[in-house]
């Protein structure tokens, strides 16, 4: 239920940027970013690289969760290649075409990004879309060629999360305006597709393992509330009902925190009931120092501290990620009965 609209808290005036860390921004796709006349640049600044990481951290941990991949040449390539698709390509794709759709919104909350500042046409917009979009299916179909699928379920994938992207981001369904499905869509976007992209190109994708995956999604959905704060003013605006927005800004801190924290509990507990207990205590152990952060930054004041506070705490939620795909790829939940809508 809606409540009145919370003041944001406090924060010091921030500094101005260096202009060397202001470049870097503009590359990254960040906020706080300098402006450029180089198209390539603008492009690049449009596919937002620093959305890139956690996806390909996903396609490492689909393959490790498979228990098939093998340090040999070919292995390696075809990994490369998948997080190639799942990144610049499929990611990039995605952050275009909702800096397309937001454009709007970024007139208010970041003037400086390439479309609402005029830095390219809207034309030049939609090809990279159409581009990205396209190679990045050519290459999962490709990589479903090299795995030998009769099925091709990377393709399937890249087409599952090319549609998600699309709604997410474009009316009329446009996710993005609820705080939860948006969010959660995002989480499985960054979570659970890569993962499964990566276990079917090595192994097979299980039931049980889409389910998990789906779940650790639900501490991705935390994660995507971070990225909300910085937004509140022009999600407030134009009536778009993020967390932040609906639950004032201090609730839905906690309502990240929690999401965040409870999910990756949840995956200890299953990592215990699998019989993989040193998994679980290392997963615990990585856990600790997000809540820690989480204190220090996240439910203090996440509207000036939210890049801190993802910069502190993500690196340990990842290699969470990956202990529980190794811990997974050394269990029998790598060896049940796989998906027969997807896999051959």
């Amino acid at each position: 239920m809606s409540q009145s609209p919370e003041p944001p808290p406090a924060t010091p005036p921030a500094a101005t940027p260096p202009a060397a860390n202001a470049d870097a921004r503009q590359l990254l796709g960040m906020k706080g970013a300098s402006s450029s006349d180089n198209i390539w640049k603008i492009r690049l600044q449009l596919m937002k690289p620093v959305t890139w990481i956690p996806l390909i951290w996903g396609v490492v941990c689909g393959a490790a969760a498979s228990g098939n991949f093998i340090w040999r040449p070919d292995h390696v390539l075809a990994s490369f290649a998948c997080m190639l698709m799942s990144g610049p390509l499929l990611a990039g794709y995605t952050q275009t075409i909702n800096d397309y759709y937001d454009r709007e919104i970024d007139a208010i909350n970041e003037p400086y990004r390439p479309i609402p500042s005029g830095a390219i046409p809207l034309a030049q917009v939609k090809l990279q879309i159409w581009i990205l979009l396209l190679t990045g299916l050519a290459v999962a179909w490709g990589l479903d060629q090299w795995a030998g699928h009769s099925t091709p379920v990377v393709l399937l994938l890249a087409l599952g999360g090319s549609f998600v992207s699309f709604i997410y981001s474009a009316p009329p369904l446009k996710l993005k305006q609820n705080g939860w499905l948006g969010n959660y869509a995002l989480g499985a976007s960054y979570i659970a597709l890569p993962w499964w992209a990566g276990q079917a190109l090595f192994g097979h994708l299980t039931w049980t393992t889409a389910l998990l995956t789906l779940a650790y999604s639900l501490a991705g959905l935390g994660i995507a509330v971070v990225n909300d704060f910085k937004s509140v003013e022009g999600d407030r605006a134009l009536g778009l009902q993020s967390l932040p927005v609906v639950f004032g800004i201090r609730r839905a801190s906690w309502i990240s925190a929690a999401m965040i924290d409870l999910f990756q509990l949840a995956m200890v507990a299953v990592l215990i009931a699998i019989g993989q207990h040193f998994a679980a205590v290392l997963l615990v152990l990585l856990i600790v120092p997000q809540i820690t952060f989480q204190d220090i930054w996240l439910l203090r004041d996440p509207v000036a501290f939210d890049v801190k506070y993802q910069a502190s705490a993500q690196p340990f939620l990842v290699l969470g990620m990956l202990v529980t795909a190794l811990a997974i790829g050394h269990s029998d939940l790598s060896r049940l009965a796989t998906l027969p809508a997807l896999l051959p």
